[in-house]
């Protein structure tokens, strides 16, 4: 389903949709984040989408984390809550999505990380590395937030 995202800017589409969604935040030992380059669009992202009808939040987490990266976590907390109206995402179907994410930590429990047909490549990252990596601004902020410890979770 090809999409195009746009952020803060005057010719998006209006969003037709609400969508709950989830991203979640995965550090090794070194304090490096986990990360997947998207298959659709080559992005950087962390592992998530859409939750689906009769799930649990943080079942759909680990769900998407598995079906993108072959990884079993554990949800421990929460990173952020983002419900930004100048975000959203248009599908060609017509369906523009405002998105109301949650993105949470977790902890590996099991699995080897490995590339899928949503993940191109799957790695982690030392908060340094970013900059040279292709990410969108809106997936920025959140991995962002998901290197400031002991912080209260982010909402906006």
């Amino acid at each position: 389903m090809p999409k195009a995202d746009y952020f803060q800017d005057p010719d998006a589409p209006a969003a037709n949709s609400l969508t709950p969604v989830v991203n979640v935040a995965i550090r090794d030992d070194a304090g490096r984040l986990l990360l997947i380059r998207r298959s659709d669009d080559g992005y950087w992202a962390l592992p998530g989408g859409f939750m689906d009808c009769g799930e649990r939040i943080a079942d759909a987490a680990a769900r998407e984390v598995r079906e993108e990266t072959g990884l079993m976590v554990k949800v421990t907390g929460i990173v952020g809550l983002y419900t930004d109206p100048a975000h959203v995402t248009a599908f060609d179907d017509g369906e523009v999505h405002q998105q109301c994410t949650v993105c949470f930590h977790a902890t590996v429990v099991g699995g080897t990380p490995r590339p899928t047909a949503e993940a191109a490549s799957v790695d982690y990252y030392a908060e340094e590395q970013l900059t040279a990596l292709k990410i969108h601004p809106v997936m920025r902020l959140r991995i962002e937030h998901c290197f400031t410890e002991n912080q209260p979770p982010y909402i906006g």
